[in-house]
């Protein structure tokens, strides 16, 4: 099978019938085999019906609908499990993305030897309290993974079937699944400028919110991926530094206080000098960071999935 299109949804039953009319016109005019999976995630409104009035007699779709509504990266991860196609496309449900992208999508990741391609809304139909904090969000994502994709957002991407296989998206991580692969080994990632179409039915189901969520989870990924097997790396550099930076302070104090004294010079109790509690309070943070790092390292070593890495290939004899 050439391409499995993975498409999740919430609450956009007016859009597709549409979406699906459009995408199998495009898949037949290029000669591509494919399948359609939809990832309903607990839709309130018909669009399961939709599914399945679309999937009646059509062998090309396949449906998995969600009892609640779990976020997008877990119905990707979903569609990722199901998909068999040689390239994996992704694209959101509700028109802004345009099927008309897919041959070059499809011939980039086949023909160009991309891992992974992932699309660019250059030119954008959202309003500026979207477009603005988004390229926020993606200038500092560019900074902390240095790869270089102006859209990282961007539900329309390409895949080889291999990286979605060897990749886990979860809790919001849908929105750093280059990063994610990159920090995997695929490191081949394309970009391509894609056309964005006007909202035509519904509303748009993220608000201000995804952006406070959109960094905490690059600090997670970010620590996970550098230290996941090494936690005492982290915590074990910084506790030891504020350790001794305690450390030092507090000699520095008590030195003072012992210069004092040998050369006759009213001193003040070193209890009653601020630096000595700034000392102890940054030796028990130190020592508390080095403990936090010492356990974490003990979870790290039981954890069953310590030794598994990622493999590409495999010589047998």
């Amino acid at each position: 099978m050439d391409i499995s299109l993975v498409v999740p949804l919430l609450n956009e039953s007016a859009s597709l019938v549409e979406l699906h009319d459009w995408i199998s016109r495009v898949m037949k005019e290029n000669g591509f085999s494919y399948e359609i999976i939809f990832i309903d995630d607990g839709s309130t409104d018909n669009s399961w019906d939709v599914i399945k009035s679309l999937a009646s007699g059509n062998d090309v779709i396949v449906g998995v609908k969600f009892r609640r509504n779990y976020g997008k990266s877990a119905a990707l991860n979903k569609g990722f499990e199901l998909a068999e196609g040689d390239v994996v496309i992704t694209m959101d449900s509700d028109l802004q993305d345009s099927p008309e992208e897919i041959p070059g999508l499809y011939k980039m990741i086949t023909g160009e030897g991309y891992d992974l391609v992932s699309g660019w809304k250059k030119k954008r139909h959202d309003p500026f309290g979207k477009t603005i904090p988004s390229r926020f969000f993606n200038w500092t994502t560019r900074r902390v993974s240095r790869i270089k994709l102006h859209d990282f957002n961007c539900g329309l991407k390409a895949y080889k079937n291999d990286v979605i296989k060897n990749i886990e998206v979860y809790g919001e991580m849908h929105r750093y699944i280059p990063v994610i692969a990159k920090w995997n080994g695929y490191k081949n990632i394309g970009e391509k400028v894609v056309a964005h179409q006007a909202r035509k039915y519904g509303s748009s189901k993220y608000g201000m919110e995804r952006l406070i969520k959109g960094y905490l989870d690059l600090m997670s990924i970010t620590f996970v991926s550098k230290f996941g097997k090494r936690p005492m790396h982290f915590f074990g550099t910084f506790g030891t530094i504020m350790f001794l930076i305690g450390f030092l302070a507090a000699a520095w104090v008590g030195a003072q206080k012992l210069y004092y004294l040998s050369h006759g010079i009213k001193a003040t109790l070193v209890t009653d000098s601020p630096y000595f509690y700034i000392a102890l309070i940054t030796m028990i943070i130190g020592t508390q960071l080095f403990l936090t790092g010492f356990l974490a390292e003990m979870i790290a070593r039981t954890s069953s999935d310590r030794n598994r890495y990622q493999v590409s290939e495999y010589i047998h004899k």
